[in-house]
């Protein structure tokens, strides 16, 4: 992977030698091939992709790996890092100690604060000493969820999730587990990073990324755009065939954060060519973003329309909105994130007029006239 200048590269991938996919109007130029863990499979020259394993249906994370050169030459750049467990832990002790044995890391970018994002960022940055590129705001979310470990529950928590229909049951077995999950999963973080800004313009190796944030997912999501290219790192932003969740965070209770992410997908639309190489995430690489960012924009506008219409019906809290929000069955390992959806759709009809709150007994009740 050469970190020369480089003219415009042919990112069709058809030198690859796979058949293209045709998909729901999108286009996975290397058809069903993926890497396995502990592979770097080439792109390009100077990209690599390699996955990092996630427990549950999410199942993995791409791991995409630069050709960089800094004050002390060559090497490569990590963006996203993956879960700090111990299964990812060891594909990653394969890879620097196997593959990547005869090559020096540079730095380390992180899309999100998420723990499948952000979870070995420390771990590497110390193993390879070097820093940690993130946006601010995604940088200060996850320093906080790290520090913030504790046995009990906060009451504004619990009273939160009473509000959104939780049974006295549930909370009860909240206060049990405990709060500060986040910790478990993300390796202790340096005391410092290097900031990344919507619109900055960074240099990786013979490539130059537009930093391009987007809010929803979280706050200040950080994809990175090669347009010369034509291709972005997109993390959880752009997903090629599930929905990234949108939820109300307990950090920002108030907030609309559905409000957000439809139009960060307006923004992203404007922005990108439709001939686009993503790079996702979860799943593998496609072409047809604009067909995707329409999908996911009407995917929950219609899901607004149903919702506004069962309101008119009768009142709802956060947990009946299962059945008109998602198209699977809502377990106890999903609840809460289904439950911080769900409200993130009706603080939306509130925020924008269609939809209005009554607390009775702790408990939130939406309708719509």
């Amino acid at each position: 992977m050469a970190t020369e200048p480089l003219t415009a590269y042919d990112m069709t991938l058809s030198d690859h030698g796979f058949e293209p996919l045709e998909m729901k109007g999108l286009t996975y130029p290397l058809g069903d091939h993926v890497p396995q863990y502990g592979e770097v499979y080439p792109l390009a020259p100077d990209m690599g992709w390699t996955r990092m394993p996630v427990p549950g249906n999410l199942n993995h994370i791409n791991i995409w790996l630069l050709s960089d050169r800094d004050e002390q030459g060559e090497g490569y750049a990590i963006a996203d890092t993956g879960l700090f467990m111990p299964d990812v832990i060891a594909e990653w002790k394969k890879l620097l100690e196997g593959t990547l044995s005869d090559r020096r890391m540079t730095r380390i970018f992180v899309t999100h604060f998420h723990p499948d994002h952000v979870g070995c960022a420390g771990w590497l940055a110390n193993r390879g000493k070097v820093s940690i590129w993130m946006n601010r705001t995604e940088w200060l979310m996850a320093r906080m969820l790290v520090a913030d470990q504790r046995d009990e529950v906060p009451n504004d928590v619990l009273i939160r999730r009473r509000f959104s229909g939780y049974s006295e049951a549930q909370i009860e077995d909240m206060r049990v587990r405990g709060f500060g999950n986040f910790a478990r999963a993300v390796s202790q973080m340096p005391t410092g990073h290097h900031r990344l800004d919507d619109g900055q313009h960074v240099r990786v190796g013979g490539r130059v990324w537009q930093i391009v944030t987007g809010g929803g997912h979280t706050p200040e999501h950080a994809c990175m755009v090669d347009h010369h290219n034509g291709v972005i790192i997109a993390g959880d932003q752009i997903l090629p065939r599930i929905t990234s969740n949108v939820s109300i965070m307990d950090s920002e209770p108030d907030a609309d954060p559905l409000g957000e992410w439809l139009a960060s997908i307006a923004k992203f639309r404007a922005l990108l060519p439709p001939d686009m190489l993503v790079l996702p995430a979860h799943g593998s690489p496609f072409r047809g973003v604009h067909t995707r960012l329409d999908i996911l924009a009407s995917g929950h506008l219609e899901r607004l329309d149903r919702l506004e219409a069962a309101l008119r019906e009768k009142p709802h809290r956060a947990v009946d909105c299962f059945a008109l929000l998602f198209d699977r069955p809502i377990d106890e390992t999903v609840f809460g994130l289904a439950v911080g959806e769900a409200m993130a759709h009706l603080r939306h009809l509130e925020r924008t007029g269609r939809a209005t709150v009554e607390e009775i007994d702790g408990v939130g009740w939406f309708t719509a006239d």
